[in-house]
């Protein structure tokens, strides 16, 4: 999915949390279900990216890098429901978190390049700009989000 179509499609799912947030009632919640959100398995899959982008730079294993980059580049994405709440939770901070999910997007796209290029200087550089850009998401969000999401179960 290009990234136009990315945000169009964000951007229609999010239009009822934006009518909420302008002072229409919110509905009344449903019970959460026990099982985790998609977002989690999501989260969870990049890590094991990540970790294998990891070891696949110390061994200089370039291919691996490649193959891997635009699957961190273009994660999957929590189904449209999931999506939804997590956008009315973000409420004015979804463009911050867009933001940071398109240095991401950027970053990894970049590691791919110099992977594909065997250029071992490049590939650090930007495996360690995905790296922060993934930390300053987590930081921003990931607290906040554990305690709304799971904690007040």
């Amino acid at each position: 999915m290009n990234r136009t179509t990315r945000f169009l499609s964000t951007f229609a799912l999010a239009l009822p949390a934006i009518w909420m947030s302008a002072g229409h009632p919110a509905p009344a919640r449903a019970a959460e279900p026990e099982q985790p959100m998609a977002l989690r398995g999501v989260m969870q899959q990049l890590g094991r990216d990540m970790q294998a982008v990891t070891g696949a730079i110390s061994k200089e294993d370039w291919a691996v890098v490649a193959d891997l980059a635009p699957r961190i580049a273009r994660h999957e994405q929590p189904p449209a429901r999931e999506k939804l709440r997590i956008l009315g939770w973000l409420g004015s901070d979804a463009g911050k978190f867009r933001s940071l999910d398109g240095e991401v997007e950027q970053a990894a796209t970049a590691l791919g390049e110099a992977a594909g290029r065997a250029d071992g200087p490049g590939v650090i550089a930007a495996f360690a700009k995905t790296q922060q850009s993934c930390l300053a998401c987590h930081q921003e969000f990931r607290g906040s989000f554990i305690q709304h999401f799971y904690e007040q179960r």
